[in-house]
């Protein structure tokens, strides 16, 4: 029975186990080799650019087929209003649990910065960033991970118009649900290769970047890394308790995977795939993870917000400025909320929430460099908890549009 009980953890571990141990080696021949290390990046490339090659597809059948397959239109909406629903209420968590923790500590206590000039910032031209976020001016350039939310809303109307058309249009539906499966098999092929390209990746990021968590970021790093590591162990949870009662915690294990692979390559494209792997395990139905997942990867980001209400504060002691009362409070979250939940999608949105913060507090323009640089540096947690979230976001949408059973009716 012992060996039965050991046999099934390891199986049940044995992906996420190798992936640890080859990131792990991969992270102790940075330290070793430093700059040296990177000679393994083109390794590491080869499975980065490979997830990046399949995933457009992939979000265009699987969103496209999820819809065109529906018998229920109401199904859809209610299935995109719950989404929008949970990723505003995950983001405001987000917002109140790091303002909480950068007023106990100040992130920028203590720290002396010699600040450089830099060029104007250009002003936020609204419109013409909406336009940009949500078209592109010819159909090739939709086919690019580069943009994503236009191929989203494209692959949303187009499932929509082949459920719309009836009988004619089911030959396409099942084209569509078979090309989903054939794309999903090509990522379960690439993910042999995983641990060898996500250990050569973690080797050149240590050996080239390591040294840069040491310095005047050393103290806002030493605050929202924990916190990252400690919103994935106690929060998901809860929001598994929520989702699936019991069930929904123990479903967590699935997360070990996409969290480990969001923490090497730094983007939730590239781990799409695998948290709609993870996602079927748990037991998410079809057609909600092919909806919530693709749309999650660039509109649910619980990390942006604890990033930018890091910054936000961070430059407030740098400044000296007081970072008190409740307007500055309510200020920084709505900002936080833009710039995870709206803003992602947005080209260019990182830099562009950034500029907001710099001017609609009124800093000085040499403030810019200095967030820019505490977002490149926060990037592999905040895509961790972005990332992993958004399968527990499916969970959440799930839990809303079919009742708290879903997952007893899904294992029974």
């Amino acid at each position: 029975m012992a060996d039965l009980k050991k046999k099934s953890i390891w199986e049940a571990y044995r992906f996420s186990i190798i992936l640890l141990g080859a990131i792990f080696l991969g992270s102790l021949i940075g330290i070793q080799f430093g700059e040296k290390a990177k000679v393994l990046k083109p390794l590491g490339d080869l499975f980065i650019n490979g997830m990046f090659t399949i995933v457009v597809p992939l979000v265009l059948v699987t969103i496209s087929s999820s819809i065109s397959s529906m018998s229920d239109m109401k199904r859809l909406k209610s299935v995109l209003k719950n989404l929008f629903l949970v990723f505003v209420s995950t983001g405001f968590v987000a917002a109140i649990i790091i303002l909480v923790i950068v007023t106990v500590f100040p992130p920028a206590q203590g720290v002396n910065l010699s600040l450089k000039a830099t060029e104007a910032l250009k002003p936020f031209q609204t419109g013409e960033q909406v336009v940009k976020a949500l078209t592109v001016t010819d159909f090739p350039e939709l086919i690019s991970r580069k943009n994503m939310l236009p191929l989203i809303l494209f692959s949303i109307v187009f499932g929509m118009c082949v459920n719309m058309i009836g009988e004619k249009g089911k030959p396409v539906a099942k084209g569509l649900e078979a090309l989903a499966e054939v794309f999903l098999k090509m990522i379960n092929l690439l993910m042999y290769y995983a641990p060898i390209g996500l250990g050569a990746y973690f080797a050149a990021l240590v050996g080239e970047y390591g040294g840069q968590l040491i310095g005047s970021y050393t103290r806002a790093m030493v605050i929202y890394y924990p916190l990252c590591f400690i919103y994935f162990i106690v929060m998901f949870p809860i929001y598994g308790y929520i989702a699936g009662g019991k069930d929904g915690v123990r479903a967590m294990k699935h997360l070990i995977s996409p969290g480990i692979t969001s923490l090497a390559t730094q983007s939730s494209i590239a781990t799409l795939p695998v948290n709609l792997e993870a996602a079927e395990k748990i037991g998410v139905p079809k057609d909600i993870r092919e909806i919530v997942l693709p749309i999650g990867a660039t509109a649910h980001m619980d990390g942006t917000v604890f990033s930018s209400i890091l910054k936000i504060s961070f430059l407030f002691g740098i400044f000296q400025v007081p970072f008190t009362g409740v307007g500055t409070y309510i200020s920084a979250i709505l900002l936080s909320i833009v710039g995870g939940v709206v803003m992602s999608g947005v080209p260019g949105g990182g830099l562009i929430g950034e500029m907001l913060i710099v001017t609609m507090y009124g800093f000085p323009p040499e403030a810019f460099p200095i967030i820019a640089t505490i977002g490149y540096l926060v990037d592999p947690p905040a895509t961790m908890i972005n990332a992993t979230g958004d399968t527990v976001a499916a969970m959440l949408v799930t839990r809303l549009v079919e009742g708290k059973d879903w997952m007893k009716r899904k294992l029974g």
